[in-house]
């Protein structure tokens, strides 16, 4: 029986000869020709189909195999190509130009009992379009401009998007900000190892830049949301990574309402209602996968949580001792919801709030550990009189 080394020389010399029986005589039925992120072709009748359209717009098509290394039953093929696309048929519904093309390629096919039972074809296809004249040349003026244009159409959808580069806060612990276009949602990314924590997900559209961000900090490891609001797990799938909230929060994450029942947006002005009522849906991610729970005093990358109920039932918040840097997700808020206008610290507007008593005596709790900084789920942190101002605002009149 021929070996496996013989059967891979044997295929490419029937395709250089334009021998197609031959070829397709190799291949067991039903077995697959991958070419690798563009399609996948079915033994025999779909790798003579593909050859036999490839040959027919390019000729004279000409393979030389380069290399062959065999390890058992695979074959890796690495193999030069020639040819013009002289027609008469089309290439990809383009109508032949008498372009000429040189491309280099690696097959590696996998062969058992003499008959080719899978492969998977690598080529660059960005070369072949350059080489066909449908892509411009590298270096070119057009490529620069085709540059230009891409990186024009990437800055506004990042501008869309309303985020920001992540800005370092503390040691270790950078906020990234997003929300066209006011910039008023905080997500936190906490160095962890060799990648990050990520602290609150922000909302959908902030997806690219916050994988982007945790990406340049070497990964997202996990995924820890101070609650399971609509604009705090928008983005939380996109990074791929284990997600984990509070057990209470669990039913709301794992939900694929962006509501909460508790909510009454009754209480709003009437421009609150229709903007916050058009805008949350859109600000949601879906429903989330939760990977486990974190609870009061566990440890997450040098933090300790807290338990800060009544903005959300398992509200939690990040307080880091060596700074008594606080990371508190929507425990206070430093904005008006409706119209986006800063201030000082102030318990959470109560048409958002399961309990707003226990809201008041979360933000007291948290005055009780004198945080040196206090950063919250939306807009600016407190950071001057911290206590005193939480203090305040845990006693505000409502």
């Amino acid at each position: 029986m021929a070996s496996t080394t013989d059967i891979a020389r044997r295929y490419f010399e029937a395709l250089s000869a334009h021998d197609l029986d031959a070829a397709v005589a190799l291949w067991e039925p039903g077995a697959r020709d991958r070419i690798a992120g563009q399609r996948e072709l079915l033994a025999p009748h779909g790798i003579r189909d593909h050859f036999g359209a490839l040959l027919a717009a390019f000729p004279d098509l000409r393979i030389e195999v380069v290399e062959l290394t065999t390890y058992r039953e695979r074959t890796a093929v690495r193999w030069r190509a020639q040819g013009t696309f002289a027609g008469p048929a089309r290439f990809e519904g383009l109508r032949p130009n008498g372009a000429r093309v040189a491309l280099e390629g690696c097959d590696v096919l996998h062969v058992r009992d003499g008959r080719i039972v899978g492969n998977v074809t690598y080529l660059d296809s960005g070369a072949l379009a350059r080489q066909l004249g449908f892509a411009p040349g590298l270096g070119s003026a057009a490529q620069r401009r085709l540059a230009a244009l891409a990186n024009a159409a990437t800055a506004l959808r990042w501008l869309l998007q309303g985020a920001s580069q992540p800005a370092p806060i503390a040691d270790g612990v950078w906020v990234l900000r997003g929300g066209f276009p006011l910039k008023t949602m905080n997500v936190y990314l906490i160095r962890d190892g060799d990648g990050v924590t990520v602290f609150d997900a922000g909302i959908s559209a902030m997806s690219a830049s916050l994988a982007a961000a945790a990406a340049r900090l070497g990964g997202a490891r996990r995924v820890v949301l101070g609650h399971a609001d609509a604009d705090h797990r928008g983005a939380a799938a996109a990074l791929g990574a284990p997600i984990y909230c509070h057990p209470a929060e669990r039913p709301a994450a794992q939900s694929a309402s962006p509501h909460r029942d508790y909510w009454d947006l009754r209480r709003l002005a009437w421009y609150g209602r229709a903007l916050l009522g058009t805008l949350i849906p859109l600000w949601d991610g879906g429903e989330l996968e939760i990977a486990g729970t974190v609870v009061e005093g566990d440890e997450v990358a040098g933090f300790r949580v807290i338990e800060l109920p009544g903005h959300a039932p398992g509200l939690i918040g990040l307080f880091r001792e060596s700074d008594r840097l606080a990371l508190v997700s929507d425990c206070f808020y430093t904005l008006d919801p409706q119209t986006g206008i800063k201030g000082p610290p102030r318990v959470p507007h109560p048409a958002f709030n399961a309990d707003t008593m226990q809201a008041r005596r979360s933000i007291a709790k948290l005055a009780e550990l004198e945080p040196s900084a206090a950063w919250a789920g939306h807009a600016d942190p407190v950071s001057d009189d911290v206590a005193a101002q939480l203090s305040r605002a845990a006693a505000a009149p409502s």
